[in-house]
């Protein structure tokens, strides 16, 4: 595969544009930690190819010139393929990346394994970096003993977007807490076909960060789990079992066309333009609803918290964020990059420039007090304020389990693990496989995985 290699260049004319558009302060969030400037040093940074990080290198310019010795060479990559290249790099020792791109599933364990960088003594020292206004949950996710070892560009959790037109068209009313079932209705009544309206939208494309992102919450709560305390598979469980069969027969009558292929990307699509009457999925994406440059359904949309069914609430808790692994020839350089773009003045200098939807969310409570950004989303700041304080990973089933996490499982075999499984769901999609077989082979993926544990 031919990666999308970007690097940013200042040029007179990108000069001229940047110069005011910042206050002074602007600059202090992404002040040096030691070692001088980084005069002449090329940095390379791995990143997921969405669309708050396409803002991050459309703005790179202005950080290039307010710190003339850094060159940012970007290595952009569709999330699955980010994961493996970036897990393949960092756990090698491979010393391509200066900055990568990762998540609260991979922090916390590659800091326990000496892959990365603690960055605790640096955002404690950059002026104006305020690591205290992180979002709680999401900074104590990224931490290990007490020390952040990445931070977060944006925060999320998931909710249910719905189009509240169609609704009262329909004369139907979205409950303040909908349950799976309740959304099932919906989703019944509100498909149309005809008109190119999907009852709902729903990650079908195979990917422990595709489907199974929102199925593992409908296992959740359906009261479902992958292991017992002991490492024992549960995924022939009747709970599983029963969730699957809903969460897979949900898109195959009433969902997009075409599921088994879409994502993230392919839903917000069609939630954007209007073909589809509900949207589960990650609270970040409200942004994108709600821009005109983008959306065709501004102001339509409501929101409401992930449907649940035995749980009190199901919404999962995530973060892309960024960290240094201790192979980086140029830990200076990467901080002050990383420090800039995770920054409260970074935050306000995309609203300005780009517009208020565009601001990376659910990473700093500073972010909400921003009266241009209250107003642009006031629509969905307190839903998502909310799915990510209410968000559990360490109780997130009805019946105990030996691992933390909501959407995935806080063990390193759950890459390949849930790649597999997830596979398997996208089979049941597409109507090439049953459940009951979908789930059995996941069994046995599972237990392989459960008997490495049994023997420790």
């Amino acid at each position: 595969m031919r990666f999308l290699k970007t690097r940013r260049r200042t040029g007179a004319a990108v000069t001229a544009s940047l110069i005011g558009l910042l206050p002074v302060a602007g600059c202090a969030g992404a002040g040096a930690i030691g070692g001088g400037s980084g005069s002449g040093t090329t940095i390379t940074v791995a990143i997921v190819a969405n669309p708050q990080m396409q803002d991050v290198q459309k703005l790179t310019p202005y950080f290039e010139h307010t710190h003339p010795g850094i060159h940012v060479r970007y290595v952009t990559l569709p999330e699955n393929v980010a994961r493996q290249k970036i897990t393949e790099s960092v756990a090698t020792g491979g010393n391509e990346f200066d900055v990568v791109m990762i998540s609260n599933y991979e922090t916390p364990m590659w800091a326990r394994n000496g892959w990365l960088v603690d960055l605790q003594p640096h955002a404690d020292h950059t002026p104006g970096y305020d690591p205290g206004d992180f979002i709680s949950p999401v900074r104590q996710s990224l931490s290990y003993g007490g020390d952040l070892y990445s931070v977060p560009f944006y925060g999320e959790s998931s909710y249910l977007m719905y189009r509240k037109d169609l609704l009262a068209s329909h004369h139907l009313t979205m409950p303040a807490h909908p349950t799976w079932q309740q959304v099932a209705e919906l989703a019944r009544k509100l498909n149309d076909p005809a008109h190119r309206v999907a009852g709902i939208c729903l990650r079908g494309a195979p990917g422990w960060g595709e489907n199974l992102a929102p199925l593992d919450t409908v296992i959740n709560t359906f009261g479902g789990r992958w292991y017992d305390p002991a490492w024992n598979a549960q995924l022939t469980s009747p709970e599983v079992t029963k969730a699957v069969g809903f969460y897979t027969g949900l898109l195959r009558t009433v969902g997009e066309p075409g599921a088994a292929t879409a994502g993230y990307t392919e839903c917000g699509t069609d939630m954007a333009q209007g073909n589809a009457a509900m949207w589960y999925d990650a609270t970040v994406a409200a942004g994108s609803l709600e821009d005109p440059s983008s959306s065709k359904v501004v102001g339509r949309i409501g929101y409401a918290p992930a449907p649940v069914e035995r749980t009190a609430s199901s919404g999962w808790l995530y973060s892309w964020s960024l960290a240094i692994p201790r192979t980086s020839r140029h830990r200076d350089a990467a901080w002050q990059f990383m420090s800039w773009a995770t920054s409260k003045e970074y935050i306000r200098f995309v609203g300005s420039r780009l517009g208020w939807s565009h601001v990376p969310p659910g990473s700093r409570t500073s972010t909400y007090r921003i009266p241009q950004y209250a107003k642009a989303a006031a629509a969905f700041a307190g839903p998502t304020l909310r799915a990510i304080g209410g968000a559990d990973p360490g109780h997130p089933t009805v019946a105990p389990v030996p691992y933390t996490g909501v959407q995935f499982l806080g063990i390193p075999e759950f890459q390949d693990l849930g790649t597999r499984v997830s596979q398997q769901i996208t089979a049941v999609i597409a109507g090439r496989k049953s459940v009951r077989a979908a789930v059995s082979q996941s069994q046995q993926y599972a237990q392989t995985v459960g008997r490495t544990y049994q023997r420790r």
